[in-house]
């Protein structure tokens, strides 16, 4: 039984719209200060990365989305492939990855807010706490009432919030360097690869597999694109490329005026447009650059925060959610399932009271959030070879070349790279203080293993009764 989506015409849509699409998926200037960590040879672990992990991803996804296009996405692909409890279990991961993403991007949120309006709150950990919180229950809150922005609004947010500021941070970076200024990076073919003596000081590289992350998303359109064959490859590669040199310019725009051993996970940005800014006597812009990023960074937490909620309880049809968690509101809102989600993002967000910084809060958040997605990942990737030889026959609009060799090459080199890239964050990083190595491991271990049990627990208590068809509105079922 699949989870259908209204009938109705087939749209075509563009390979321009697919491209636009994939970036304001994959781009965000709060990854900056991370990748400005490694200087020049921030490129070659964007080749690595995107060799071994976005190529492998795009490839995959376009493959299950357009051979399961009115399903529900990793759903139904792993459901199809290994049954109903593991498909939950994906569904489960791909929404929970989320939970620990926004207390990261919301702290970015609250520093940029600081710079704008009182800069010595930038360093101040409760008052980022305290954004936090307010800010992801006062979002809580709006899709309680069922007050909804519009795709609009996330649309200019990526152009005005993400696009926009990525642009002038380089074109400032490059009258930097037009006008001589001393640059903190070495452009050089010796700088250009990395030292790997040590595996701490390649830790940062886990953190580009979440800037990465999110292409099947966007596989649900594969089918739609007219000859989806030639152009949906085509439009991921083009996305990457572009994704590829804002994010690469932006970070050794970063990495030229603040040295890497004082960059701010956090706050790195604005600390790098105050550098810019002061030195062209721009001051004045600043505060506009830090609203347009707070938009630009609102828009996206917004646009996701009632998403994958509503994928998750699309499981109920299946009987896959306890009741509790399938109760709607009179604006036809599953609140129970919002306010298990606002639960757990206090509760992680409470990781910025005992780490030693905020970076080191952002970095331990965002190393949950990839290693939860990364078990996601895993589990699509075997499922796309496991559909090769359980369902031969469900015509795949776009399909990986070769019966079996295409398709087992390019799923086990997505495995593979998310495995080492998952066990690579347990190690601390080299560049940053975090604290008690205990409680490092700790959090991560532990917070991996609940995430992991929860959606386990659930099913294995399953009951028949949990199956409620009629409490999915056809605008959660879509």
């Amino acid at each position: 039984m699949e989870i259908s989506s209204k009938a109705g015409p087939r749209r075509v849509i563009s390979t321009f719209v697919l491209v636009m699409l994939n970036v304001s998926i994959m781009a965000s200037l709060r990854n900056l200060p991370l990748i400005s960590e490694y200087g020049y040879s921030a490129i070659f672990f964007f080749v690595i990365v995107a060799i071994f992990f976005l190529v492998p991803s795009a490839l995959v996804s376009a493959e299950l989305a357009t051979g399961w296009p009115k399903s529900g996405g990793i759903y139904i692909w792993v459901r199809e492939a290994f049954g109903d409890a593991w498909g939950f279990f994906a569904i489960w991961m791909q929404w929970v990855h989320n939970v620990t993403w926004y207390p990261a991007i919301l702290a970015f949120v609250a520093t940029t807010l600081a710079y704008v309006f009182y800069p010595p709150l930038a360093d101040n950990k409760y008052f980022v706490l305290a954004i936090v919180l307010v800010g992801f229950w006062g979002m809580t809150l709006l899709n309680y009432l069922g007050i909804r922005t519009s795709s609009l609004f996330s649309t200019i947010g990526v152009i005005a919030g993400t696009i926009l500021p990525g642009i002038f941070l380089i074109f400032m970076a490059f009258l930097w360097v037009i006008t001589g200024q001393p640059r903190h990076i070495e452009f050089s073919f010796s700088a250009l690869i990395p030292k790997m003596d040590s595996l701490d000081n390649i830790v940062f590289l886990g953190g580009l597999f979440l800037a990465f992350a999110g292409l099947e998303v966007s596989s649900g359109y594969a089918s739609e694109v007219k000859n989806p064959q030639k152009n949906y490859p085509r439009a991921i590669i083009i996305a990457a490329f572009i994704v590829f040199f804002l994010l690469m310019l932006g970070a050794l725009s970063i990495g030229m005026v603040i040295p890497k051993e004082n960059v701010s996970l956090v706050s790195g940005l604005m600390e790098a447009l105050k550098i810019f800014l002061s030195n062209y006597n721009m001051q004045w812009l600043l505060p506009v650059l830090g609203i347009l990023l707070i938009y630009g960074a609102v828009a996206e937490v917004n646009s996701w925060i009632i998403g994958p909620v509503k994928a998750l309880y699309t499981t109920s049809i299946h009987g896959n959610l306890p009741p509790v968690f399938q109760y709607l509101n009179k604006h036809g809102m599953p609140t129970n399932l919002l306010l298990f989600q606002a639960i757990i993002v206090t509760i992680a967000a409470c990781v910025f009271l005992f780490m030693p910084s905020l970076s080191s809060s952002y970095w331990i958040l965002s190393a949950l959030s990839t290693q939860i997605y990364l078990v996601m990942y895993i589990l699509m990737f075997a499922a796309a070879i496991r559909l090769r030889y359980s369902h031969p026959a469900v015509p795949r609009a776009y399909k990986i070349p070769h019966p079996h060799h295409g398709i087992w090459f390019v799923a086990i080199l997505g495995m593979i790279a998310s495995t080492f890239a998952l066990f690579l964050v347990f190690i601390p990083p080299s560049q940053i203080d975090v604290g008690s190595l205990a409680f490092y491991e700790s959090f991560l271990i532990i917070g991996l293993a609940v995430m992991i049990a929860i959606p386990l627990i659930i099913h294995a208590f399953k009951h028949p009764e949990w199956k409620q068809m009629e409490r999915i509105p056809l605008e959660l079922a879509d």
